[in-house]
């Protein structure tokens, strides 16, 4: 669609008293094809030329006049409403798509510069909850979209392995840990202990007092603590690699809090040479009442760093290291206190750069009508969810399919990716109650419907005989021209997504694919076809097969190829 997009500002930017990049900026999508492929909105020339938006329309309209590249140009409203030529929009975007293949939809827009990723995170010696599902898949599929929009990606994994929680549970694991049950069954020992510790110190309040000197005892190198830590770190890691593997992710870097321990001092020291640093009740803060936030705290009276010293310090070293276009931080709506008085910071400190950091928030999920709560115990595992989707995945397609071969790797990838898509396919802020009807809903907008119509396609070609050359300038009736019309908007649907930070721009996108695809297959005959509308029509199935596939592949979604 970008070359008739450069087609209309060409023919307008002689026209009107705006820039091109303008003109371009302002095209739209409007909201069916029979309004056009796209369309300029006037009232944006209305206070310069003083007329009325309808008016400029028709002006414009007029001498625009035919251009072979379109059907024609309409005036609906205050809109100039562009129809692209049916039989050029097909011969360009179909071959397009069959000479790219999997390259189809990507751009070098980010032109080399690097976006840093901050997501997943989950904390070591718990396990992996649910909560933490968000972050991951989000993070993940953002890194993908920025890739194919022409970055370079840093996917850093900033796992939650410092802190006084640390203090916390090597108290309790001095108190009531079990040498057998860590060894037969690590995380949930390690997860019952500190449930079990914060409900002991409910009673016992000197238990808080008693795992701060831990932390302290820690952060100082007392060699019992380290030994502790480094034992409970090394147990997590392996439990979260194994999760990673189930979900098909990966991470450029296991940068956790505990690596940027060595730069703390040198972030609070480059504070308080820019003048910051306070004092207030033997801590050391920075006010930030000119922002309208409270202060943010360094240091804690006991000289304990806290969540705000490690990612001051994690900022500068990353910008430092990677000279980042985008730092992108994809972290829970809750701590958007949190994200504010550490950019805050930075912008007092006066490193410019902080412009290019990014909050990424997203709503929480919600368990049984509540918050997830490590502490409280009210913890769904990750890992039993991946299982239980792929457990439901095997029973549909033992009842659909009974004679599939790799049947478990297709429920693993159907089972999978319903989770995934049940997310990505709402706005990433709103809140998502945990709901196993809902997330395993094979039927209507999920992955299995996105899917099912790849492995249809897939099944299609595989009968399909050998074809010369196709004449796709053929693909112009009722069904064909709306499924040419929504493969052509693919780039565009990634853009919107890396320009919001939003994947259900991809995840909506591919249900009105599959959608226009599942219109036309119950329409058009394909392999029963004419040879001429045959070999068309298997150019065009084969490129919706390839552009289902890039996006679920940016959403972290498997492509059956059989279902």
């Amino acid at each position: 669609m970008k070359v008739f997009q450069e087609r209309a500002v060409r023919l307008l930017a002689g026209l009107v008293p705006i820039e091109p990049e303008q003109i371009r900026a302002a095209l739209e999508t409007p909201p069916s094809l029979e309004m056009g492929n796209f369309a300029f909105p006037c009232f944006l020339l209305a206070k310069e030329l003083k007329w009325a938006p309808a008016k400029i329309a028709t002006d414009l309209a007029e001498k625009v006049g035919k251009d072979p590249f379109f059907e024609r140009v309409d005036v609906r409203g205050p809109y100039l409403n562009f129809f692209a030529h049916r039989g050029k929009l097909a011969e360009h975007t179909v071959g397009e798509i069959l000479s790219q293949g999997g390259d189809y939809g990507r751009s070098d827009q980010g032109g080399g510069q690097t976006v840093v990723l901050d997501y997943s995170a989950p904390n070591i010696a718990k396990p992996f909850g649910v909560g933490h599902l968000r972050s991951t898949i989000i993070g993940n599929s953002l890194y993908r979209i920025h890739a194919a929009l022409g970055y370079q990606c840093v996917g850093i994994n900033y796992i939650g392995d410092w802190g006084t929680q640390f203090g916390k549970l090597i108290a309790a694991f001095r108190r009531w840990g079990d040498e057998e049950k860590l060894a037969s069954d690590p995380i949930q020992h390690l997860y019952e202990l500190y449930v079990g510790f914060h409900q002991e110190a409910e009673t016992d309040p000197e238990l808080e007092e008693e795992g701060r000197a831990w932390f302290k005892k820690l952060e100082e190198g007392d060699p019992a603590a380290r030994e502790l830590w480094r034992r409970f770190r090394e147990i997590s890691l392996a439990e979260f690699r194994r999760v990673y593997a189930l979900l098909g992710m990966e991470f450029d870097y296991w940068h956790g809090e505990s690596f940027y321990n060595d730069l703390l001092e040198a972030a609070i020291a480059a504070v308080e040479q820019a003048g910051l640093l306070e004092r207030s009740q033997g801590a050391l803060v920075v006010s930030l009442e000119d922002e309208g936030m409270p202060p943010c705290l360094l240091r804690k009276q006991d000289g304990a760093t806290l969540y705000h010293t490690r990612d001051l310090a994690a900022a500068i070293y990353r910008h430092e290291t990677w000279h980042f276009a985008k730092a992108l931080y994809v972290v829970g709506v809750d701590q958007t206190l949190h994200f504010r008085q550490l950019f805050a910071v930075l912008k007092k400190m006066g490193l410019d750069w902080v412009e290019k950091c990014q909050h990424v928030p997203f709503g929480m999920i919600r368990y049984g009508g509540g918050k997830m709560s490590t502490r409280q115990g009210r913890l769904v595992f990750l890992a039993d969810v991946l299982e239980e989707a792929t457990h439901r995945a095997r029973q549909i397609i033992a009842a659909k399919n009974p004679d599939l071969e790799n049947r478990e790797e297709t429920a693993r990838q159907v089972g999978v990716g319903a989770l995934i898509f049940g997310d990505l396919s709402n706005d990433r802020i709103k809140d998502i109650d945990f709901d196993w009807d809902q997330v395993m809903d094979f039927s209507g907008e999920t992955a299995p419907y996105i899917q099912y119509a790849h492995a249809r396609i897939c099944s299609i070609l595989r009968k399909a005989p050998a074809e010369g050359e196709a004449d796709l300038a053929l693909l112009q009736d009722e069904y064909e021209y709306p499924l040419v019309a929504a493969l052509s908007r693919f780039p565009e649907a990634i853009e919107r997504a890396g320009d919001t930070c939003k994947p259900s721009f991809v995840a909506r996108y591919l249900i009105e694919v599959a959608k226009e695809f599942s219109r036309f297959y119950h329409q058009c005959p394909v392999l029963a076809a004419e040879p001429g509308a045959r070999a068309a029509r298997l150019a065009l199935v084969a490129a919706v097969r390839q552009v289902l596939a890039n996006g679920l592949y940016l959403l972290g979604i498997e492509a059956p190829q059989e279902m």
